[in-house]
């Protein structure tokens, strides 16, 4: 390892530790705070960096690591100067009276590291010193990839908490027409997982589901904007795809949908045709809005048909596909994303885990995401637009006036998933609160 730096600290020092994907652990700790680690493999893949030791003993971030020593000294900032090829692993160790900060990267021009004090050219007004100095570093790395922010956060209606993966195109005409006889303000409508036969079935639709097209049809005629869920960086290794084609695949991303996963090779021009097959089928369609989930996927370490790719190259000759087919006007959510090299090809991105699993809709997972979002909020209008992710504002959702107002107090899409047709009075006013980016 390389050090970096070494840091005297007082006792109330904090760390914010970037995670390396939209699921990853990102808070900041403070001395004694447990480190999140991965308490299984699969975790560490689809959670973590896969192919990066997570430290015991250490704060980790990927490409970003803050140290705020206390006391009211100067903060230190140590982050990637561009994530295109490569992210540094960044690690804070304390020793006493002092941090010890140090990364895997050897080459010194990996990391910009720079001391930030607070002045009246804050952007976060009412922030510390720490949050402040991430909005600095937000705006440069931001200004330098070339991020794209939207003028005005997406209000949406999605599937996936309602119906999770047996969603019918007669669910989303009925919650569309729901909409327009409720007159919430929402400009999008996403259909979530559970339309298409499986990630590595191509656009195959589940049996059951009915038309999509005639579901994309009846939105766009609304007046609204068609969305719609895929997994394009990952198939199933009992999948089409992966029985076909098992040079496209390059290794282990986890385990879903039954199935163990296997990240696809972008780099091969199988995979780039199938991935541009795709995506022409969904814009003919007149689908313009597309959440892009598991996309770690594409970044994990493998032996490519291009060899001097590297991971995050590849990843993001993957996302620079899509954009190419969709067109620059599309809107693409990353979810399950590494963070730093989305930045300038995704226009918004997911900064928590799910708001619960199945099985979780009683509220007894609790607010899973509540830790990764407020920690994250100062990338919206630097990096993206972020994605909190949906309110759930349904009664039975135990913990929706909890949820509601972290979501409500959250930056970013105003996005809800509920049978809206089913709602009582208190969840349409808390929907209503959501897309008005107030408070209930």
């Amino acid at each position: 390892m390389n050090v970096l730096d070494e840091i005297v600290v007082g006792p109330d020092a904090r760390v914010y530790a970037e995670g390396w994907q939209s699921w990853s652990p990102t808070t900041w700790y403070a001395d004694g705070d447990p480190i999140h680690r991965p308490a299984e493999p699969w975790q560490h893949t689809m959670r973590f960096r896969p192919g990066t030791e997570v430290a015991a003993d250490a704060w980790q971030g990927e490409g970003l690591l803050v140290v705020d020593p206390g006391g009211g000294a100067p903060v230190r900032v140590f982050g990637a100067r561009e994530a295109t090829q490569a992210v540094p692993t960044l690690r804070a160790s304390r020793h006493g009276d002092r941090i010890v900060v140090d990364t895997d990267h050897s080459g010194a021009d990996s990391v910009a590291t720079w001391t930030h004090e607070p002045t009246d050219t804050d952007t976060d007004a009412d922030a510390d010193a720490g949050v402040a100095a991430l909005a600095v570093f937000g705006e440069r790395f931001g200004a330098a990839a070339g991020a794209r922010t939207a003028a005005r956060a997406p209000r949406v209606w999605c599937s996936w908490y309602q119906y999770f993966e047996q969603v019918r195109a007669d669910d989303v005409l009925q919650n569309l027409r729901a909409l327009d006889e409720s007159e919430l303000d929402v400009d999008v409508v996403q259909i979530d997982d559970g339309w298409s036969l499986g990630t590595g079935e191509w656009t195959a639709l589940r049996p059951g589901f009915g038309s999509l097209s005639d579901a994309v049809a009846a939105i766009r005629g609304s007046g609204r904007r068609a969305g719609i869920w895929a997994a394009p960086f990952s198939v199933g290794a009992t999948s089409s795809v992966a029985r076909e084609h098992p040079d496209w695949v390059i290794g282990d991303a986890g385990r879903n949908w039954g199935d163990d996963l296997r990240g696809l090779d972008l780099t091969h021009p199988g995979v780039r045709a199938y991935l541009t097959r795709v995506f022409t089928d969904l814009r003919e369609l007149g689908i313009d809005y597309v959440k892009l989930d598991f996309l770690y996927s594409g970044a994990i370490p493998g032996q490519r048909w291009d060899a001097t790719a590297t991971p995050i190259a590849a990843y993001r000759s993957g996302l620079e596909l899509i954009r190419d087919v969709l067109g620059n006007e599309a809107f693409l959510l990353g979810c399950g994303a590494p963070m730093l090299p989305s930045v300038g090809l995704v226009d918004a991105m997911r900064v928590s885990g799910d708001t619960f699993h199945e099985g979780g809709e009683d509220g007894s997972q609790g607010l899973r995401g509540q830790m990764s979002l407020e920690a994250r909020s100062w990338q919206h209008g630097r990096l993206w637009t972020n994605d909190p992710d949906c309110l759930v504002a349904r009664p039975q959702f135990v913990l929706r006036d909890e949820w509601a107002d972290v979501v409500l107090a959250a930056p970013g899409i105003r996005g809800f998933s509920d049978r809206i047709d089913a709602l009582d009075a208190h969840g349409v006013e808390l929907v209503r609160a959501l897309l008005k980016g107030g408070t209930a």
